[in-house]
């Protein structure tokens, strides 16, 4: 899919874009520059919702809390 770039530097979001990640006129996007590569990335306005899910690891949450158990013993 393809958008332009207007003089203003606004551009349009495609619908079936707008419509696959559920999107909205009052959504933010966040732009990620990666080596020559431009990456938009849908914000949600809740940030644990935004988190939740972001960790490579499954179990995090669990794994976290035994780090936390585990410093609170060695103090």
């Amino acid at each position: 899919m393809r958008s332009t770039i207007t003089s203003r530097g606004q551009t349009v979001i495609p619908a079936e874009v707008r419509r696959f990640f559920h999107l909205s006129a009052a959504d933010r996007l966040e732009w990620v520059i990666e080596n020559n590569t431009i990456r938009v990335i849908p914000v949600q306005e809740n940030p644990i919702d935004a988190f939740r899910g972001s960790s490579k690891r499954k179990g995090s949450t669990a794994q976290l809390l035994a780090d936390r158990a585990f410093d609170r013993e060695r103090e």
